[in-house]
């Protein structure tokens, strides 16, 4: 696949260029140099011990943060997809479909190129490890955006619902390539590892890479092998897990330089460690000095730490860019310094920092604004969750002020002694959201019946729905069918599908998923934990819904029933789909009213 997009409005657009003030220059180059990411999860800016943690311990990072470019007032999302979207498209959040982590707001349009997709395209090996969670179907699985060596989890952690079948973080199955397969081990030590076993063939190849790994720990739950929680007696339960969790990130980060270095291929490999968010646990002990965490708009939810090392480019040394940056630049940033060309009707978001990164360089930075928000809602909702940045200012939720240079921790809203900053930023923001307005209503559909992914397997985690759906294996296990009183239990979700060959489909219902081979009406047993801090969420019990009958229901039209017989693991529907959209929400009805399939296989026949 080689997708494009074309800029949404040649008369807006420009007009927020304009506001930036931002002309894209080349100013970092060298020949075919290997890119190295690591992005861990819900790991915010205070949680190492080289941003100020008096108890973490990450030595490894400390180290590279010594050896690096680094960016001190360097933002993303809130939360986890929507920050990932930002870094491997360079494009605005929102612009791109993804603002939730749920609902079918996770999967990254089909029209977006990612930096996988531009390095793959100049001849580089693309490799990613670990979490995606941008859509776990075609054409949004990272094998089909431009990645040739894929080892991953489903959805947005272990054990979610896109996730395989009673995954934990220890001795799970993964997705290699769209098989599936086992490994052993601590799931951030098999991601590292096959991510070094990649760096390692394509260096005695000689073929110019670009890794990407991508944790997700220290997300929730809590578990890392005993020994990293050991490291943290004294400390909560909670904050031994997570902490622990980071270190051995930062071992794995320790492993991964020293094996390049072993390679002979360190000298001409950017190194690039960062997080997607705001931390999720770690405020309570040490924040550096900022306001919220994970999901909030104030600092703490979205600045982060970036660091940058590359021998060959001259990034060898510690050097503080206090520059407001963001996301959106560090695709353009990446092609800047690796002299990889733009496709040609790109147009990003984003900016190269190239510039700023070269301690050499004593670069006259514009005046910028940059927006980051918290939606997770079924649709945008403007001035949402929001903050306006500027170097010195933060607009927060429309209306609250804070001058970051001397109020770092945001407690003196000042709105009212600068109106004009106020309005500034507000007009600014008002012809962002006015741009960006128009893709709100491009619905992300999973496609069916094309020829590279003829058998599709849907799941609740992408109901597209006001409530949220069940998005991890216990909230499937447990089954919820609360209802309010006197009222029928009624499933309101669908999964928004683009059928792109008219013809006869098999639909497949299920409670549980295919590789369970649990029967549709089957109690299960609560499964083993493993070690750490909080539940894995296998160990919570399987209830039975009492399915009686099976209902194919498609764009709002029950169109056939079937008994659900007592060993039935499936019921399958065949029915006729025309060509182009559609709203797929099959059901079970169940004694309190009716309950969504929760996992629908839908293969093409002819």
């Amino acid at each position: 696949m080689n997708l494009r997009r074309t800029p949404l409005s040649d008369v807006v657009r420009p007009t927020v260029l304009a506001l930036l003030g931002i002309v894209l220059t080349c100013t970092v180059s060298a020949k075919s140099p290997n890119v190295v990411i690591v992005i861990s999860d819900d790991q915010g800016y205070g949680d190492l011990g080289c941003t100020g943690n008096p108890i973490i311990k990450t030595p490894n990072i400390d180290r590279l943060a010594s050896e690096s470019s680094g960016l001190s007032d360097y933002h993303v999302a809130p939360t986890c997809s929507p920050t990932r979207c930002a870094f491997l498209t360079g494009h605005w959040t929102n612009r791109t479909g993804v603002w939730h982590t749920i609902m079918g707001r996770s999967m990254l349009r089909e029209n977006e190129v990612t930096v996988g997709q531009m390095f793959s395209d100049a001849g580089y090996e693309t490799g990613m490890f670990g979490k995606w969670h941008l859509g776990d179907n075609f054409p949004y699985r990272p094998e089909d955006r431009g990645f040739n060596e894929v080892f991953r989890h489903g959805g947005g952690g272990i054990g979610q619902t896109p996730d395989l079948w009673d995954n934990a973080y220890f001795d799970g199955a993964y997705f290699h390539n769209g098989d599936i397969v086992d490994a052993k081990g601590f799931c951030t030590d098999v991601f590292f590892e096959k991510a070094n076993d990649f760096i390692d063939k394509c260096a005695k190849k000689g073929k110019p890479f670009f890794a990407y790994i991508s944790t997700n720990a220290p997300h929730k739950p809590l578990h890392c092998p005993p020994k990293y929680m050991k490291m943290y007696e004294g400390q909560s339960d909670g904050i031994a897990a997570f902490y622990g969790m980071i270190t051995n990130i930062d071992d794995n980060v320790g492993r991964t330089r020293r094996l390049l270095q072993d390679l002979g291929i360190a000298e001409d490999t950017i190194f690039i460690f960062t997080t997607d968010n705001g931390t999720a646990s770690g405020a309570k002990i040490y924040n550096a000095g900022m306001r919220g965490g994970k999901g909030s708009p104030y600092e703490g939810g979205h600045r982060v730490p970036f660091f940058v090392h590359w021998p060959a480019g001259g990034l060898t040394q510690q050097h503080d860019v206090d520059e407001l940056t963001h996301a959106v630049d560090v695709v353009p940033t990446l092609l800047d310094m690796t002299g990889i060309q733009k496709p040609g009707d790109v147009v990003f978001d984003g900016v190269s920092i190239a510039g700023l990164l070269d301690p050499k360089q004593d670069v006259d930075w514009p005046k910028r604004f940059v927006v980051t928000d918290s939606q997770r809602v079924r649709d945008p909702i403007k001035w949402r969750s929001s903050s306006v940045m500027s170097r010195k200012y933060r607009l927060v939720n429309r209306k609250e002020l804070y001058d970051v240079s001397v109020d770092p921790g945001q407690r003196k809203n000042i709105a009212t002694d600068h109106p004009e900053v106020v309005r500034e930023m507000r007009e600014f923001y008002e012809q962002w959201w006015a741009e960006l307005k128009p893709t709100f209503s491009q619905t992300t559909e999973i496609y069916l019946g094309h020829p590279e992914h003829p058998v599709v397997s849907l799941t609740a985690h992408d109901w597209i729905q006001k409530a949220y759906p069940p998005w991890h294996q216990g909230a499937i296990r447990e089954a919820d069918r609360k209802h309010p009183k006197n009222e029928k239990l009624q499933h309101s979700g669908h999964w928004a599908v683009k059928v792109v060959r008219g013809g006869t489909y098999q639909i497949s219902l299920r409670r549980w998923p295919v590789e369970s081979g649990i029967a549709i009406n089957a109690a299960i047993p609560a499964g083993e934990n493993v070690p750490g801090a909080t539940e894995a969420f296998r160990t919570t019990p399987g209830n039975s819904i009492g399915a009686s009958a099976a209902v194919l229901r498609i764009d709002d039209q029950n169109l056939e029933r079937k008994t659900v017989e007592a060993d039935d693991q499936e019921v399958i529907f065949e029915t006729q789909l025309t060509k182009g959209s559609h709203r797929l929400s099959p059901v079970f009805e169940v004694k309190e009213g009716e309950l969504g399939a929760y996992y629908v296989v839908v293969t093409h026949v002819e």
